[in-house]
């Protein structure tokens, strides 16, 4: 109760300014007239495909959820100062909790701004796609697991460059590394950077790339170092659009023990190459559907992760079968079809029942 009091209240202190805003907030101003509440909620259904038990039933776990719910409040003040609050109150997200929060200078318009508070990392196309513009429900596997966390405390420098539309784009972020609302206990800190350039209409390119040292992992201080790369392309025309990303990097920091001779053992940090990809398309009909597919693939190098709820070690490929319909340019309903495929280690074949059915209502205010 008292996390939702506060973030009521920060919002409630945000709303007193008056201005406009232009922000790398995932929801932006569209209009001048002061302070403006704004937000989206996303109800969905999930229904879970997981086989037959022991004694021959079917596993099909579903429930009613909130994928996301947020509600914030967006400004400015004079002069080329503006303020972005978000909260996230879904419980099933672990919310309520503060979401974004930061502070805009910008003196030179679009083309040169500086961004200090909590806000989304520059990295991945898909982290920096906001979430109620997804083309899929969830975002892909390996973004989950190589781009996050997704949210940072931090400072920003970014702009773009061109009159008619944005030729150039840059994002340069110095953050501490440890995650959304989060204690700094990381004195090296992380640099992330995006950067796109769109040569002709309709053909958005980009690059990006996160390192740095992060946690402390022996009583020698010797940290974990996380680096991740992406390059990513958006082919849009008419109505028929196709975006794909890679990401690639390395893990280095988990202790792996190793023989040291003469009956003693040493401590070493081993290191982890991960890598994936996603490739969406999809063609959006003048009555506003939408049909959308998707295919990704995600190899964790042997590491532990979770995918819908089960830990696994293993590379998986899944694809993506969905409709989106748009009611109107607020409200739009997704239904998602996932179908998952594992790879297989040696002569160890990982296939099992892992589909998904997903249903998902969006309003946005």
């Amino acid at each position: 109760m008292k996390k939702l009091v506060l973030l009521f209240s920060l919002i409630f202190i945000a709303s007193i300014f008056t201005g406009s805003v232009y922000s790398q907030g995932c929801v932006e101003a569209t209009s001048d007239d002061g302070p403006q509440v704004v937000g989206y909620i996303q109800p969905e259904f999930n229904s879970y495909f997981f086989g037959d038990d022991s004694k021959g039933n079917a596993i099909k776990p579903s429930t009613f959820a909130f994928r996301r719910a947020r509600i914030g409040i967006v400004g400015s003040i004079p002069y080329d100062i503006s303020y972005y609050v978000m909260a996230e109150l879904s419980p099933t997200v672990g919310g309520p909790m503060l979401l974004d929060a930061f502070v805009t200078y910008s003196p030179f318009g679009k083309y040169f701004k500086v961004s200090m508070g909590q806000f989304k990392t520059p990295f991945s196309l898909e982290v920096n796609t906001a979430c109620y513009a997804l083309n899929t429900i969830r975002r892909s596997t390996v973004v989950d697991q190589m781009a996050s966390p997704f949210r940072e405390l931090g400072i920003m420098v970014l702009g773009a460059i061109g009159k008619e539309r944005d030729i150039f784009t840059y994002k340069l972020m110095l953050l501490n590394g440890t995650g959304i609302n989060h204690l700094d206990d990381n004195n090296n800190k992380e640099f992330a950077g995006r950067l796109t350039v769109a040569p002709i209409e309709g053909i958005t390119i980009g690059a990006s790339m996160r390192t740095g040292l992060v946690g402390t992992v022996s009583s020698s201080g010797d940290q974990k170092k996380r680096t991740r790369y992406a390059a990513d392309i958006t082919l849009k025309k008419w109505n028929a659009l196709l975006q794909a990303e890679y990401i690639f990097g390395t893990d280095v920091g988990d202790l792996g023990s190793s023989g040291g001779g003469c009956g003693k053992s040493t401590l070493e940090l081993t290191e982890y190459k991960k890598n994936g990809l996603w490739v969406t398309a999809m063609y959006k009909f003048g009555f506003g559907l939408e049909p959308v597919v998707k295919y990704e693939v995600y190899n964790p190098d042997g590491t532990n992760y979770k995918y819908l709820g089960v830990t696994q070690n293993y590379g998986q490929a899944t694809w993506t079968f969905g409709v989106n319909y748009f009611l109107n340019e607020w409200t739009r309903i997704q239904i998602n079809y996932l179908y998952n495929a594992e790879e297989t280690v040696g002569t160890v074949i990982n296939e099992y029942s892992n589909d998904a059915l997903l249903i998902q209502v969006q309003v946005k205010f």
